[in-house]
């Protein structure tokens, strides 16, 4: 079993991938499924980020993705939207 950890991120790379996160709220740990997660990449630090429904407390939670974290999430299939400057 390789296990990957980036900041809050974790990624078991056997079986089905999943990432260990957290919620800012309630402060819930939790693994989430690919499918759980969306990941947004803009031109800039501010507008890159990953986001999830918690599902301990329901908040909707958005984080920051650097580079590693963006790597680790579309390697792990997460879906992924381009975000186009204006």
């Amino acid at each position: 079993m390789t296990t990957t950890t980036a900041g809050a991120m974790t990624t078991t790379l056997t079986g089905p991938v999943l990432f260990k996160a957290a919620c800012p709220e309630c402060r819930g740990c939790f693994e989430l499924a690919s499918d759980a997660l969306r990941l947004a990449i803009g031109a800039t630090r501010r507008t890159t980020f990953y986001s999830f429904t918690c599902p301990d407390c329901g908040s909707a939670v958005r984080k920051p993705a650097g580079e590693r974290i963006v790597e680790l999430l579309t390697g792990g299939g997460v879906r992924t939207l381009r975000v186009q400057g204006g």
